[in-house]
């Protein structure tokens, strides 16, 4: 542990002579710019419906999203045309060129669908042009206005597809633009992305590419932060920082969306080349892809801030040269109160590895100083790790424990309402904080522990500047900033005013860049990875402990008695804040009860074999509600049964067999040439479905070539009976055209057919849910699947 400790390394960074008075200052200046920053990131109020006429007004564009989140309406339903119809109308009624793309397409680089297959979708994309009067490019304005099965999609994403009506209205009220700005209303991005692929990559419009504004939902209020862009993105996070009102985004938003396995329609453009960011509304996410997914539901100040952010945007887009865009490096970025900070990604290295040799001089002096011991300095460095680790494990458990209190969380993104939660994490992460400090800083020292946190802090950016560049500011700016506080306090009077204004602003800076991102993480990843918020919050902890320590008693160079009342005194913190996750956990179970407005999600759906009579009730559900206990007993396999919606774990239980048929099949041509069958197929539901597929049994033939439609889709096949598979969403009354070619193994190929519908009420057997059971927002929610093998 190094030299036995002595008064002069027992002291801080700082030591004022009235303590408790710049304990005070510190704190009151941290509380103002955490409170600055936060309140910076709240969406502005809804403008009303008389609003001036060049400014965007969530009263004018709310009817639009009651009317297209008016019932379920999922890609191919009667309700989804009527919505087309509907947003075609809007769209001419403005005078804008409108038409629909309809044609079958692939989703966008085989994300969603079947292993081993294809997934395809007939979808009736809305577009919409506005003509430039100079154009040096195309502005597209991108939201989906399909919807789950299990819900009408009032957020997600009537409020994207009501935004972009309403920044139509004001567009084309003013000035023509000097670009081309394009209204892209995509088909059937719920089911595979496949609207917005096809039109990024076959529609006329898009030959040029352009720059891509893509609006989303992913709950029901909170800031709209721009979550993705398109590689190269300094120039277009620059017209960002200036043209949106209210630029709420992160490059490191931007490095956890990049290794997350989530797509949207941006997804597709960004396959396609195209620039441009992706934005989005995330708390609230309890109701994300479920029947609570309202207009109703909707907080309008939301629906305002992605609206106020879409018009700036576009009408700057609309008037600078698109042709200059593409920077040649990312950006870093990060709001900031008043707009948004950002510098070149070409500096992230340079300031991680200054901010690196920051806090070694740091150290140096300190020790030259004889602030520290050699021995310290290391004691501190390795103890730092101890909060680093403990506090987001201990998060994860937290949750783990109340999830075992409430499973039906399970099911859910987050809680309905999750403040207390969070707040019980970053009590909990305080906790560990305090109590670490408490054990650790009569032997180790204040200087050495601040020291040995931002040492990690420091670390933490170089890696991140090699792996994660967008997310390296989190760690390099407030190791940079406590290394020059400590400078400064270890250069002047220690029983001056400087030092504590120098660590102060040092920890200021942390808590700009730090409290708004544990934050926004919460709504971002969900309580499930609630550590993470918690592992910012011990970062934010680290880098203020000079600013902590100011709050702890001193003992001078006392022993005994006096040195022990100080440790427990120093202890009270710890104890106060552990005592609070505890009671704020418990808050949150009291006060987040399930009941007919705030339902227990449940997962069930219906697998029919029609031709041997055989039915199933299965649910995802991994510990199921008692709802859902009734109709399932144990876990099953039904890969080989029912392909389409095989291979994850299931549990299952038997189910009465109800009188629906299963998809026909169609032989309109066989022929055999060279060894290789060729069969074209006709496979027609027989019933209004949201899905239909058919797979081969590759140990009955190896599949060579497929069109689905009249379009080539790649064959890779999968391990298992039934090797390969097409998926196709919306399907028309009449049936799609597959041909396969084939080389048979067996004189009879095999092939299983399967359709799906929604809707479970009118099978024999199934019991409505109580008013405080709802539905899992899954995409196979309430699905009824029919199948049959058809050997030929």
């Amino acid at each position: 542990m190094g030299a036995p400790p002595t008064p002069a390394a027992d002291r801080a960074l700082t030591r004022p002579r009235r303590r408790p008075l710049a304990a005070l200052a510190a704190l009151v200046a941290l509380v103002a710019v955490g409170a600055g920053a936060l309140l910076d990131l709240r969406p502005p109020a809804p403008r009303p419906a008389d609003a001036p006429t060049d400014e965007f007004s969530a009263g004018r564009a709310y009817p639009h999203v009651t009317q297209v989140a008016g019932r379920p309406h999922v890609a191919g339903s009667p309700a989804n045309e009527e919505v087309r119809g509907y947003l075609e109308g809007a769209l001419r009624g403005l005078g804008l060129e409108t038409q629909v793309q309809d044609t079958v397409a692939e989703e966008a680089g085989q994300l969603s669908g079947a292993a081993g297959g294809a997934t395809l979708a007939r979808v009736r994309n809305v577009v919409a042009r506005l003509p430039g009067t100079a154009p040096t490019g195309t502005v597209f304005l991108v939201a989906h206005y399909d919807a789950v099965q299990t819900g009408p999609g009032g957020n997600d994403d009537a409020a994207g597809v009501a935004a972009i009506l309403e920044v139509a209205r004001a567009l084309t009220d003013g000035p023509a633009p000097r670009n081309d700005v394009v209204f892209v209303l995509t088909d059937a991005e719920e089911a595979c992305l496949c609207g917005a692929s096809t039109f990024a990559s076959e529609h006329p419009l898009t030959a040029d590419k352009g720059v891509v504004l893509n609006l989303e939902a992913r709950g029901r209020t909170g800031p709209v932060i721009m979550f993705e862009t398109s590689p190269e993105n300094a120039r277009l996070v620059e017209v960002f920082g200036r043209a949106a009102p209210h630029p709420v985004g992160t490059s490191f938003a931007v490095e956890v969306y990049r290794a997350l396995p989530n797509d949207t329609d941006f997804t597709a453009f960004l396959d396609e080349g195209f620039l441009g960011l992706n934005s989005a509304y995330l708390d609230g996410g309890a109701i994300y892809h479920t029947p609570l997914d309202t207009p109703a539901s909707m907080d309008q100040a939301s629906l305002q801030h992605h609206g106020d952010n879409t018009l700036g945007l576009a009408r700057e887009f609309g008037r600078i040269d698109l042709g200059d865009l593409r920077a040649g490096h990312d950006a870093t970025y990060f709001p900031v109160p008043g707009g948004l900070a950002r510098y070149p990604g070409w500096l992230v290295l340079p300031l991680a590895l200054l901010a690196l040799s920051g806090v070694v001089g740091l150290g140096w002096l300190a020790r030259r100083r004889d602030r520290v011991t050699t021995g310290r300095l290391a004691a501190g460095f390795g103890l730092a790790l101890v909060p680093i680790m403990v506090a987001p494990l201990g998060a994860q458990l937290l949750w783990a424990a109340i999830v075992a209190l409430r499973p039906g969380y399970a099911e859910l993104l987050d809680p309905y309402r999750p403040t207390w939660y969070r707040l019980a994490v970053l009590s909990l992460a305080a906790a560990v904080v305090f109590a670490w400090y408490a054990l650790s800083r009569r032997r180790i020292g204040p200087a050495a522990l601040a020291i040995g946190g931002l040492g990690w802090l420091a670390l933490l950016g170089v890696l991140l500047a090699f792996l994660a560049p967008g997310g390296a500011y989190l760690a390099t700016l407030p190791a940079l900033a406590g290394a020059l506080g400590g400078l400064v306090a270890l250069a002047t009077r220690l029983d001056g005013p400087v030092p504590v204004i120098a660590v102060t602003v040092a920890a200021a800076v942390a808590v700009l860049l730090l409290l708004p991102t544990v934050v926004l993480l919460f709504p971002a990843l969900g309580m499930a990875m609630g550590g993470v918020a918690a592992l910012f919050a011990v970062l934010l902890g680290l880098a203020a402990l000079p600013v902590i320590d100011l709050l702890h008693p001193q003992a001078g160079g006392q022993r005994g008695m006096i040195a022990l009342r100080a440790r427990r005194l120093g202890a009270l913190p710890a104890g106060a804040a552990a005592l609070a996750a505890v009671i704020l956990a418990g808050i949150g179970l009291a006060v987040d009860r399930f009941d007919a407005t705030h339902p227990a999600p449940t997962h069930l759906m219906y697998a029919l074999d029609a031709g041997t009579g055989q039915a199933r009730w299965l649910s995802h559900e991994s510990d199921p509600q008692p709802w859902t206990d009734e109709y399932v007993d144990g876990p099953v396999e039904v890969a080989d049964e029912f392909p389409g919606i095989g291979g994850d774990e299931l549990l299952g239980g038997p189910a009465q067999p109800a009188d629906l048929p299963a998809p026909r099949l169609d032989v309109l041509t066989d022929t055999t040439t060279a060894g290789e069958r060729t069969l074209t197929l006709r496979l027609t539901p027989q019933r209004q479905v949201r899905l239909t597929t058919l797979h081969v049994d590759t140990n009955t033939a190896d599949v060579r070539r497929v069109e689905v439609a009249g379009r080539p889709v790649p064959v890779e096949t999968r391990d298992g009976r039934w090797g390969f598979g097409v998926v196709f969403h919306a399907p028309p009354p009449d049936g799609i055209e597959v041909t396969l070619t084939v080389t048979p193994k067996t004189d009879r190929i095999a092939l299983r057919a399967m359709d799906a519908s929604d809707g479970l009420d009118t099978l024999p057997g199934f019991r409505p849910r109580p008013p405080d059971v709802g539905v899992a927002g899954s995409h196979s929610s309430e699905m009824l699947a029919v199948a049959r093998t058809y050997p030929l």
